[in-house]
């Protein structure tokens, strides 16, 4: 018996409602949400973004991307302006991915962008980039960009701005929700892999962490987070209770510090699955907001002296540490990176200024004059900081003679003074560079660098790790997959000095350097060669707490290993093979049994998927598993 979509659907309402849980809505996960060419000359499904927006949407039939018909939008008195589309309106649901592309043309040279906008919990509105292209007065396609939002996300909508004020047309717009992907459970667990060298961590961001894909893989293969923007001083320090503060008390040295929803939502995540996290950052020149170097908390203030500045600092390290130990206090923040990128790579402090203005340079130092601020915020972090948690400076070419000589010698310092614990490596490659195949740094330079560094006696953690390659570099993948293998190898060599190999992403579409696919699994959440490369000849078991690993060489003995893990990973209705029978093994099987071509079901999950043994998998084995999670079978 072949069950249809329909009666997939329903077998899965039936378990959650016997659960006791929402229904899904698959009408609002899936297919076209709204996709338009135009032709019908209908553009209701577009506003201007408020009153102070001027534009003027319409239908138009000057000069079409396609067909006779496309949107234009005039009278446009800023760059913000333009047509915006409401997510609620359309049904879009929290935790599930949507991909979103049109066709667009500006009246001369403009940056066109397709940006989100939604309000947290505090009330304050947010606006993120989610995809740009040039645009010359001729039609261009904003690329095909994939987006989630969490459920602490409020009013979400997006929209398409420009630089200025010039005219926009707007063809073949396109929302759709992107294809649920089921991660490979048959393939090995990189925490069990490396669980007798380090741990083996990620970084997300909220919205990347909603989708369950996203979820299960981070589950299966982390046994650490990062997270990669949420506890940085932009998202932590809290201006409106700042100013209110200091217009009650007239004191300017207390920055207040808040924990938003964002960040809550991978801290719930990381409590609930007992995820160790590595705390990034405190002290940065980067994502730092203006307002917190000036005397009155503007943009427009003047910069504070430095005992002033010393004593904000102190106050918000303190804050920081304060409310996390109020709502989290059963997370192991194992690790936290103190101070973050104060190097140049020729060994040199940063430029003194505003980073809104001059991208790299550092208010800091404009304050303190040179990177005397390091210190005290070491000094302030080992006394504010929890027991046990490591303290790290960290950067980025690490590797480059001047910065590493510039960093070993600060940390020898701060080493004598008992105030770092560690160095963060972030170690962000290049397989192929300027679409040549020559690597940087090569794999000698990388552990010629760790090496240096574990003479300094402190512990190491590889914080950041991905490997970009050029798409247009014949043979790339092969070269990422040699080049992370190396890479890898050399860690592994100095393991008894790194505590942690951190991957500063989940998959490439989500990556800061997604264009050059520098993760370990693509878009669909497979497994890519470089994944197959970093695991190749390493034996290991499943459980991270017996787990024993060494490089050996492969055998034809392997074969018969393959086998007795398939046996002794025999789980009545485990479809998925993750040693437990939840909504998600009904949901495969269910998948599987309507044949899905997306549904793998590896030969393990299949003898677990035979719930009543009989010589097939059918429905009523989709039936069996429901009635096992809501124990009305055993």
């Amino acid at each position: 018996m072949k069950y249809s979509k329909k009666a997939t659907a329903a077998l899965l309402s039936g378990l959650l409602a016997l659960q006791g849980m929402p229904v899904l809505d698959s009408s609002a996960a899936e297919g076209e949400l709204l996709v338009t060419d135009f032709e019908d000359g209908d553009v209701k499904a577009f506003s201007k973004r408020g009153d102070e927006d001027t534009s003027v949407i319409a239908a138009c039939t000057d000069d079409a991307h396609d067909g006779k018909t496309c949107m234009s939008v005039t009278e446009r008195s800023e760059g913000w302006n333009g047509p915006s589309v409401s997510l609620e309106s359309l049904g879009c649901k929290p935790g599930v991915q949507y991909l979103a592309t049109a066709w667009v043309k500006m009246k001369w040279y403009n940056t066109v962008r397709l940006s989100m906008q939604y309000t947290d919990e505090e009330g304050e509105q947010h606006y993120d980039n989610l995809a740009q292209i040039n645009s010359d007065g001729k039609w261009v396609q904003i690329p095909v960009t994939k987006f989630s939002f969490t459920s602490s996300m409020k009013d979400v909508s997006i929209y398409i701005e420009g630089n200025d004020k010039a005219d926009m047309w707007v063809d073949d717009f396109s929302l759709t929700a992107a294809p649920v992907y089921e991660i490979q459970q048959d393939i090995p667990s990189l925490k069990d892999v490396y669980a007798d060298y380090f741990k083996i961590g990620g970084a997300v961001t909220a919205k990347e962490l909603s989708p369950k894909s996203t979820q299960d893989l981070v589950l299966k293969h982390y046994n650490s987070l990062t997270l990669g923007n949420e506890l940085k001083p932009e998202n932590m320090l809290d201006q409106k209770a700042t100013l209110e503060y200091y217009k009650e008390t007239g004191d300017n040295t207390a920055p207040q510090v808040k924990l938003n929803g964002a960040a809550k939502i991978i801290l719930d995540f990381c409590r609930e699955h007992d995820l160790p996290v590595r705390g990034h950052v405190l002290v940065w020149y980067s994502q730092t907001p203006y307002w917190f170097f000036t005397d009155d908390y503007t943009k427009e203030g003047k910069l504070v002296d430095k005992k002033t500045m010393l004593k904000r600092m102190e106050n918000y390290i303190k804050g920081v540490f304060e409310v996390l130990e109020a709502e989290y206090s059963d997370i192991d923040f194992y690790a936290w990176d103190v101070v973050n990128e104060a190097w140049e790579d020729g060994g040199t402090p940063r430029l003194a200024g505003k980073y809104e203005d001059s991208n790299g340079s550092s208010a800091w130092v404009a304050i303190f004059g040179d990177n005397s601020f390091i210190e005290p915020a070491f000094e302030y972090a080992r006394k504010y900081a929890p027991k046990g948690t490591k303290l790290y400076y960290n950067d980025y070419n690490e590797y480059m003679q001047g910065k590493q000589e510039a960093i070993i010698k600060m940390a020898k310092d701060l080493k004598a003074k008992g105030l770092i614990d560690g160095i963060g490596l972030q170690s962000h490659l290049n397989v192929t560079n300027n679409k040549t195949t020559d690597p940087f740094p090569y794999v000698q330079q990388y552990e010629n660098a760790l090496k240096k560094y574990t003479e300094l006696g402190l512990d190491l953690q590889i914080t950041e790790l991905d490997c970009t390659y050029d798409q247009e570099v014949a043979n790339g993948e092969k070269l990422q997959a040699k080049y992370y293998s190396d890479i890898m190898d050399a860690i592994v060599k100095y393991k008894d000095y790194i505590s942690a190999v951190v991957f500063w992403g989940t998959t490439d579409d989500q990556s800061w350097r997604g264009d050059r696919l520098p993760l370990l699994f693509n878009e669909k959440y497979e497994a890519k060669p470089c994944f197959d490369s970093i695991i190749d000849g390493i034996q290991y078991t499943t459980s991270p707490s017996t787990a024993t690993t060494k490089k050996t060489t492969q055998t034809t003995t392997e074969t018969t290993a393959a086998s007795s893990e398939i046996t002794a990973g025999l789980m009545r209705g485990d479809v998925n093979c993750d040693k437990a029978v939840d909504v998600s093994d009904a949901v495969l099987l269910a998948r599987f049994v309507a044949e899905d071509t997306e549904a793998n079901v590896t030969e393990a999950g299949k003898l677990n998927a035979d719930v009543d043994g009989t010589a097939g998998i059918t429905g009523d084995d989709v039936i069996r598993i429901l009635r096992i999670i809501a124990k009305l079978d055993t």
